[in-house]
C-alpha cells in the first residue's frame, strides 16, 4: 500500500500522487488515513495532491464521510488538488465533497492533464 502514496516529479514540481485506482473500499479507507498523515506532515499551503480514482470499485456513504472529513482537514495544507478517473465516484457524493470541505476539486482523464493543471499558475 506505501506504494500508493508517493511524491513524484512533474516539470520541476513535487506533486503527491494518491493512488486509488482498482481500489476496493477497505483498501480506499486505509489509504484515505494515510493521506491525512502525509499531507498533514507538509508545510500549509504546499502540496499539489492528484487523486487518481481509475477502476475504483465501491464508494458508499461511509467512504464518503471519510473521504469528506480527510478533505476538511487537510484542506490548509493543499495548495491544489486534482482528480483522475473519478467517474467511478457517484455525482452527489463528488459535489458534496466540494461543498463540504470548501474545495475545488477538478477532474480530468488522464494523469498527465492533471500534472500540467497542477504545476500551472
Amino acid at each position: 500500500m506505501a506504494d500508493r502514496i508517493r511524491f513524484m516529479t512533474h516539470r520541476g514540481k513535487q506533486i503527491l500522487l494518491l493512488d486509488f485506482t482498482h481500489c476496493q473500499a477497505d483498501e480506499m479507507r486505509l489509504l484515505v488515513a494515510e493521506v491525512q498523515d502525509t499531507i498533514t506532515s507538509q508545510p500549509l499551503d504546499s502540496v499539489l495532491a492528484m487523486a487518481d480514482f481509475t477502476g475504483a470499485d465501491y464508494f458508499g456513504k461511509d467512504l464518503a464521510e471519510h473521504i469528506k472529513k480527510t478533505l476538511v482537514l487537510d484542506r490548509p495544507y493543499v495548495k491544489r488538488a486534482a482528480w483522475v478517473g473519478a467517474d467511478t465516484v457517484p455525482h452527489a457524493y463528488y459535489e458534496s465533497f466540494k461543498s463540504f470541505s470548501r474545495r475545488e476539486l477538478p477532474m480530468f482523464v488522464t494523469r498527465e492533464e492533471a500534472m500540467d493543471w497542477l504545476v500551472g499558475e
